[in-house]
Order: C-alpha cells, then structure tokens, then sequence
C-alpha cells in the first residue's frame, strides 16, 4: 500500500474512532423535556438547529437553543431522598459548556440520591441574539422550576426541596431566578403556569453577579464558592455577596480556594481541595435539612 493510502487509511481510521467517541459520550445524555411543548414565547420563527462543538479537551459545548428545555437524571429506584437541583451551565450567555458544569454534576447527583436536571436556555449574547439575560434566559430558568414542580410525583422529588446550582453566567442565572421569584398564577390555563418559581436553595459557583440583587430575609439560603485566582467582580464580588446575605439574615456557606482561576466545575483533571467542592455541597444540602429520605 503506497504511503498515500495508508494515511488515508489512518486518517479515515481515526475520524470513525472520533465520532463513535461523540456518539458513546452523546448517548448518555437523557432525552430532552422541552419548557414549551408547542415552542417557547419570543422564538417563534427561529427553526435553526441547535449547534454543537468539541473543546479541544473534548467537552460538549450547545449554541443556538431556540427550544429550550431541561434533562432529567434521576437516582436510581430506592435511592433517591426527595432532593432536587436544577443545574445550569455557562458560557458567558454566549454558549454552554455542558460536561464540567452540566452532565458531570448530574451525574454526581443522581448518583448520590439528588435528582438533578440540567437546563438549556436560550442565550442572550451569541451573534445575532434577540434574547435578553433578564427576560428570556430567567424565563427559562423560572419555566424550569415550574416545570420539574409540576411533574414533582412523576420524579419522586419534593417541590419544597427543589433549588438552583449554577455556574459562572448560569450562576448569575441562579441568582436572578433566587432574587426574582413569583408564588405562579392560580388562574393560568396551563397548570405548568400555576407552579412557584422559588428555589429551595441556591448554588452560585464562580457567578457572574447581578447588578440588582433584592436580597431579603426570605431570599434561599446559598452555597458560594470561588476560587482567589479569579477576576476581581468575582473573586471579590462572591465573599461581598456572602456578607450582604449574613446581613438580611440568610443562611449561607462560602469557599474561597487559593491559586484556583475560573471554570473549574467538575472535571476529571480537579485536584483537592477544589475538586471536593460537590461533595462540601451535598454536606451543606445535608445541613440545611434537604436530604431528609421521605
């Protein structure tokens, strides 16, 4: 076989061992559940498929969600203590990093009695977006929340043990929807609509922070960490946020991890102390009463 061939050969090769990867990796993902069956208000029109691409180091990254939509992972039958976490994903409200700060913490979860359900939501700063942060994408969460109440008895979670953990844009994401909430409208015709939005608790893991944060005494109780390598609005912004809600009287637990930069959620190549932040979580969910088996 001429050298030509053979790199053909081998080019050819390696292109189907790349794409049964994609596939294996893809094939654990759960279906979708979409937040509007029938198409999500402000994306009529929009038909374009959603994109993916592979990171270098392999991860999954989702652009252009005009249905947006969230994905199951439940515990398995007799494990499962009530416990649910809506895990939000960021990407600079740009795109969404879906392994470190999406599959892989569900997974976790699910895994540990949690269940847990990641959210894709619509982004309001990729080229050419018609989408705001503070419309569209906290309808989404908002929809999220409502949704997995909604069908609470069918996934074997309590709707009063239901909380938000996001990370860097889906944490200021989880912020929002944690400052922003609404008790639903008893009236609505979609029994979806007639759900609370209100988050148990909240996990703001190296969050952009929202410029208007009305914090209360009612505001959820929260779980911050960070790492001091980070830029300043974060580093700095994360341990303020800390203080304003020891303020109003909110339950809250902060780690800040030395020589630790952005984005490091939950990744093979983590080292301790930051790569036991998920297990301090599931302790500090413990803590706040969460974890109660039913």
């Amino acid at each position: 076989m001429k050298n030509s061939n053979i790199m053909r050969f081998l080019a050819c090769l390696a292109m189907l061992v790349f794409s049964c990867d994609i596939a294996s990796s893809m094939a654990q993902v759960p279906e979708p559940v979409y937040l509007w069956p029938q198409g999500a208000p402000g994306s009529e029109g929009k038909t374009a498929p959603e994109a993916v691409r592979l990171s270098e180091d392999g991860e999954h990254i989702i652009s252009s969600i005009h249905r947006p939509s969230i994905l199951p992972y439940l515990p398995v039958k007799g494990t499962a203590n009530g416990a649910a976490v809506l895990v939000i994903p960021g990407g600079g409200h740009r795109e969404l990093w879906m392994d470190h700060e999406g599959y892989n913490i569900a997974e976790w979860l699910s895994h540990h009695g949690v269940a847990a359900f990641v959210l894709k939501y619509r982004l309001a700063r990729e080229p050419g977006s018609t989408y705001a942060v503070e419309g569209t994408e906290l309808s989404d969460a908002q929809r999220a929340l409502r949704l997995i109440k909604s069908r609470a008895t069918e996934w074997g979670v309590d709707p009063n043990r239901l909380g938000v953990l996001g990370f860097s844009a889906g944490g200021e994401l989880a912020a929002l929807a944690s400052t922003r909430y609404d008790a639903g409208n008893p009236d609505a015709a979609d029994p979806i609509d007639r759900e609370s939005s209100r988050p148990a608790f909240q996990g703001l893991l190296y969050p952009a922070i929202p410029k208007e944060m009305k914090l209360t005494a009612d505001t959820p109780p929260a779980f911050l960490a960070c790492g001091e390598a980070d830029r300043a609005d974060i580093s700095e912004g994360v341990p303020e946020l800390y203080l304003a809600l020891r303020k109003v009287g909110v339950s809250a637990e902060l780690h800040v991890y030395a020589k630790t930069g952005h984005g490091f959620g939950l990744r093979a190549s983590n080292r301790a102390p930051v790569a036991d932040w998920i297990s301090l979580f599931d302790e500090w969910l413990e803590v706040q009463g969460f974890l109660k088996h039913k």
